[in-house]
């Protein structure tokens, strides 16, 4: 479903050209979820906003559903059916929540349609519904609301940057359930950027990026031997 050959990133800063993804390739089946951890600053939410089509790359391919989609910008993935969550997602003041997520949608979006998917993030829903998408919103109560739009869409393929920073402990496991939930009951394929070890432990495959290089990917058995080792291992936390 999408396959992904030798992407390289190389950005050119204070004017000096700095290697940030470095030949990646991958794949990830149909239904699949993949979970990509890795240290901090390895390059992993870089690589999460090249397949999204935010950031260019310099060199590769990217292919999804068997199409080429490496010239395609973020609107035209969107359209072909991949949805991403930001890490810090954008504000958007005027739009109230219950509009921002019938417009991700795609269509009309019920009342209770709209509590669900608030709720299933750990939100007490009506009481968000008609409040804007603004500076008045906490960082994890804008993680939440974002993800609850990425769930309002039927996605081919779902990207996840770290969904779990800036939340609690209460909706962190909601959301962890969310994601058991929509891989075991779609067949939409789920990338997700994460240190958390609950997280790690839902993927179908592991894939430990470092320097901007994949340094392993399989299933679990496969890739813990990597990911404990050196700083790997200190990435990641428990929740």
């Amino acid at each position: 479903m999408l396959k992904v050959r030798d992407l390289v990133f190389r950005p050119i800063e204070d004017g000096v050209e700095k290697t940030i993804i470095d030949k990646v390739s991958f794949d990830v089946n149909d239904g699949e979820l993949l979970v990509i951890t890795g240290p901090n600053g390895g390059g992993k939410s870089t690589l999460a906003k090249i397949l999204m089509g935010i950031i260019k790359e310099d060199e590769g391919q990217i292919i999804f559903n068997d199409k080429d989609i490496t010239s395609l910008d973020i609107n035209e993935r969107a359209k072909e059916g991949i949805g991403f969550a930001f890490q810090q997602p954008p504000r958007f003041k005027g739009m109230t929540v219950k509009r921002l997520l019938t417009l991700a949608a795609g269509g009309s979006l019920s009342e209770i349609n709209c509590c669900d998917l608030l709720s299933s993030v750990g939100l007490c829903a009506r009481e968000y519904l008609d409040r804007e998408v603004d500076g008045t919103l906490s960082g994890g109560e804008m993680k939440r609301i974002e993800i609850a739009s990425v769930l309002a869409t039927g996605h081919k393929l779902c990207i996840f940057d770290e969904p779990e920073a800036g939340i609690d402990l209460w909706s962190f496991s909601m959301l962890v359930k969310q994601f058991e939930k929509l891989h075991k009951n779609s067949d939409q394929s789920i990338i997700i950027i994460s240190h958390q070890e609950r997280i790690i432990e839902m993927a179908d495959r592991i894939m430990v990026i470092k320097d901007g290089k994949v340094q392993g990917i399989g299933t679990k058995d496969e890739v813990y031997p990597v990911l404990v080792k050196g700083e790997t291992h200190a990435c990641m936390s428990e929740n």
